[in-house]
């Protein structure tokens, strides 16, 4: 998917006009806080899984912190496993550094971290790697046609 995929898709909530477009790459975490101007904790990062039959998982968390392996298992019941570089497109539909949680294949199941829930709104991407919309996390729930709200992450700096 590209950003004009996402853009349209965007328009069946009618959210497309609040997308941001920079000049500069957003694709990481600290990319996307300083071209936002905001903490990186407020990037809502899209991470991507292998899940059961060949499906992905998408986990949309706070950009401050990491998948804890353990709570991950029990919410999923397999291991963490994120998706090799090839296999990115195939199963997203959205090029590596853009991969965000909307225009998804069918496939593809999106969940949202309570990490989220801590934020007035959040930034996540667009399908580019130069890309992002400002959404409240309920209005990021819904845009998403999330499953349900996990917690699957625990602090950037927590031990194993």
């Amino acid at each position: 998917m590209s950003v004009t995929e996402v853009r349209s898709y965007l328009k069946e909530f009618n959210m497309a006009d609040r997308m941001k477009d920079f000049e500069a790459s957003s694709a990481t975490v600290e990319l996307a806080a300083k071209a936002l101007g905001v903490e990186e904790a407020r990037i809502a990062k899209t991470l991507s899984f292998y899940g059961p039959d060949g499906c992905c998982i998408l986990v949309v968390t706070a950009g401050d912190v990491k998948i804890d392996n353990k709570k991950f298992k029990n919410m999923f019941g397999l291991k963490a496993k994120m998706l090799r570089g090839d296999d990115v497109k195939k199963l997203t539909g959205h090029e590596k550094g853009g991969v965000c949680p909307f225009a998804n294949p069918e496939h593809t199941e999106v969940f949202l971290d309570e990490s989220l829930g801590k934020f007035e709104t959040v930034f996540p991407a667009c399908g580019s790697a130069n890309s992002a919309i400002e959404l409240k996390p309920e209005e990021l729930f819904q845009c998403a046609k999330a499953v349900k709200w996990v917690d699957v992450t625990k602090a950037a700096g927590a031990p194993k």
